[in-house]
């Protein structure tokens, strides 16, 4: 009876400690790198120290942290010194005009790149951080900057007010930097059948920092610095003896980045 008893306690133990055993969940490893897509087309909407640019990039993804890719860029570059003055004249307009500028630079870039990220990420929506460098020619499009001017004449012994839209000239060069003849800068495409093209080279590193860089949909920011540099000088501003035009342009920018990914 004492045996039976025993051999029946001895069965009651051990269920008891095999039931205590925890069951331990197997962790899944999951690869959130996602999908690594083959190309990548994006708009760059940048804004530098003088001015601003839109650009296009169409990339080839190399590997889940190298990408090369190709851009178009269209955009605007002022000179630092100009200095914008507002106006209200006689006649009853208002507006604005930049003293002492003769021409407008407008940009026109093209390069190869490439982007590079640091590290892998973690998570499939974190950030990655990375790089990116860019260069090739640079087209300045110099523009005539055009000033509505005030001309007072004689016309049947009577006064007569009348604003002639004007670029700066030898000739009117006393209207032309008078700023009580000045009404107002003229529109900004008078002027685009007199555009003189000059020739150059251009180039961009900066830091890049994606948000779910392995993602179907493009979202970055990007920031560093770019330079333009061309063979002669860009007369933006009418020079003297304190005042002399650039050939190579040097930036800070900050650029916004959009785009999607494709196989």
């Amino acid at each position: 009876m004492k045996g039976i008893f025993f051999i029946f306690t001895f069965i009651i133990i051990c269920s008891s400690l095999d039931a205590q055993q925890v069951i331990k969940p197997r962790l899944v490893e999951i690869n959130w790198k996602g999908i690594i897509y083959k190309n990548e087309w994006s708009l760059d909407f940048r804004l530098h120290e003088n001015g601003a640019a839109l650009a296009y990039n169409s990339g080839e993804i190399k590997t889940y942290n190298k990408t090369s890719f190709y851009q178009f860029e269209i955009g605007m570059t002022r000179d630092f010194r100009e200095k914008t003055q507002s106006k209200f004249s006689a006649l009853g307009r208002s507006g604005s005009y930049a003293y002492g500028k003769i021409n407008s630079l407008i940009n026109i870039r093209g390069g190869i790149g490439q982007k590079n990220y640091l590290s892998e990420k973690e998570k499939r929506n974190g950030l990655a951080v990375g790089y990116v460098y860019e260069f090739g020619p640079s087209i300045a499009l110099v523009k005539p900057y055009y000033l509505d001017l005030i001309y007072v004449e004689i016309e049947n012994d009577r006064q007569v007010v009348r604003v002639r839209s004007e670029k700066y000239s030898e000739a009117n060069a006393d209207k032309f930097l008078d700023s009580g003849s000045i009404s107002t800068r003229s529109s900004f495409f008078k002027g685009f059948d007199e555009v003189k093209v000059k020739a150059g080279i251009q180039a961009k590193f900066g830091l890049h920092l994606a948000m779910g860089a392995f993602d179907k949909y493009v979202k970055a920011f990007e920031t560093g610095v770019m330079v333009d540099a061309f063979a002669s000088k860009i007369p933006i501003l009418l020079e003297t003896e304190e005042i002399s035009n650039n050939r190579i342009f040097i930036k800070l920018y900050m650029n916004f980045q959009i785009g999607r990914r494709s196989n």
